[in-house]
């Protein structure tokens, strides 16, 4: 029993109902993303760049991105059919307790190894310099400056706490993939306003001073699937990724409620957003000149997914989370974050208690101005995976009127098991 039960026992938890949001599928097949590749090395500029006997290396992140595996697969072969010799480098910052080791399983947890990928995975932190710009030294991958040629491939979108022309993509690849620890330590340094004009005048220098061949950019949809892919040469990157952005940022999945009471992230997780939540749906952007996602007044988190290895960054957006969330916690994965971008507000521990179930209680509870006998909770499962939400009772003539969303249930009691866990599915 934890020291608020008895405090939050007079609570009552509303009924809910299991509520669709409607988004656009537009996802390609393997079959038309490996037409657009193939295309896409006969490319002009590309066509010819890797040559018999190169090394050639390829970026790979620490995100759940679709299609990841597939398409790093079909860059490996495509280099060997050119009698080159590929390999394979974690590009994540300081991912995985900013270690060599550490990034090389985060990368195996995605299914990406030296068998199944049929190359090299050359894994360290040790950087290179290459460049100096305005007040601070470009550096890159030791392994990756060592190489004949470089291919940059990430998802470009929306990142979770600046905004500007470069978010998350090919130029932050370069810059904080690339830069290991010590790039992306050195990127954060001027704060977020800086972050986005660091990030074009870094990939500017690695453009430059190394041989990137091209860059494969992929965009995804309000599922998180696979959209479109563009193969870029290294002049083109630049100059096309700030339009890669807007269309990312157009088709990527939001809450189509514009506020709650409560909302609930049954987990969070670096799988599922470099912030562990993403900010553009839940809110609460460590940035407070920027208005993102939903508003709530409190946020409860229940669980740390398995394939974030102890990284809870993003808990310090809750108000609230389980002893047994608590319990999956790695200090010496989660804190290096927090040093490597010079903000400590997304890794504070949330006020812990003993279940799930206290954890909506006492978001309630804790609550001002709400009318307490009906509240207006949101129950999210991650916030990747956002198609299939549940809305508390209250929320129902409001969500009647929203032409994105459908009702798919009758009014139900949540199920918690003996120790309090949520099990309603959905």
């Amino acid at each position: 029993m934890s020291g608020i039960t008895k405090l939050i026992n007079n609570i009552n938890l509303p009924r809910f109902v299991k509520v669709h949001q409607i988004f656009e599928h537009n996802e390609l097949t393997q079959e038309q993303i490996l037409k657009i590749l193939k295309d896409g090395f006969e490319k002009q500029g590309i066509k010819g760049k890797i040559k018999p006997g190169q090394r050639i290396c390829i970026t790979c992140g620490s995100r759940g991105v679709s299609n990841m595996n597939f398409i790093t697969k079909t860059l490996v072969n495509y280099i060997r059919e050119q009698h080159a010799e590929p390999f394979l480098i974690p590009t994540m910052g300081s991912h995985g307790g900013a270690t060599g080791e550490g990034q090389k399983k985060i990368l195996e947890s995605l299914g990406i190894t030296e068998e199944s990928m049929g190359c090299p995975i050359l894994s360290s932190m040790e950087t290179v310099k290459i460049s100096h710009v305005e007040d601070f030294d470009v550096c890159i991958d030791k392994n990756a400056y060592e190489a004949d040629g470089i291919i940059v491939l990430n998802r470009v979108k929306a990142h979770t706490s600046f905004q500007g022309p470069y978010e998350s993509g090919l130029m932050k690849m370069m810059t904080i993939g690339l830069g290991k620890q010590y790039g992306a330590h050195i990127c954060h340094s001027k704060g977020d306003d800086s972050m986005s004009h660091r990030i074009g005048l870094n990939g500017r220098e690695v453009i430059k001073h190394t041989n990137v061949i091209m860059g494969v950019a992929l965009l995804e949809n309000s599922f998180d699937k696979t959209f479109d892919v563009k193969v870029l040469t290294d002049k083109e990157i630049p100059e096309e990724e700030p339009k890669l952005l807007e269309r990312a940022k157009k088709a990527m999945g939001r809450i189509w409620l514009d506020s709650c009471d409560t909302l609930i992230v049954r987990s969070i997780g670096k799988n599922y957003t470099g912030a562990g939540m993403d900010p553009n749906i839940v809110g609460r952007c460590v940035n407070p000149k920027l208005k993102m996602g939903i508003t709530s007044k409190r946020i409860g988190i229940l669980d740390l997914s398995d394939e974030s290895h102890g990284n809870a960054t993003g808990m310090g957006r809750a108000d609230f989370a389980p002893m047994r969330f608590y319990k999956k916690l790695s200090f010496d994965d989660t804190y290096p974050n927090a040093i490597t971008s010079y903000d400590t507000t997304a890794y504070r521990i949330p006020v812990i208690v003993d279940s799930d179930e206290e954890v909506l209680k006492a978001c309630v509870a804790s609550s001002l101005g709400i009318d307490y006998e009906n509240p207006r909770i949101i129950i999210i499962n991650n916030s990747l995976e956002i198609e299939d939400i549940l809305i508390s009772e209250s929320m129902i003539k409001e969500a009647e009127n929203i032409k994105q969303l459908s009702i798919q249930s009758e009014p139900f009691s949540l199920e918690f098991d003996l120790k309090g866990n949520l099990i309603t599915q959905f």
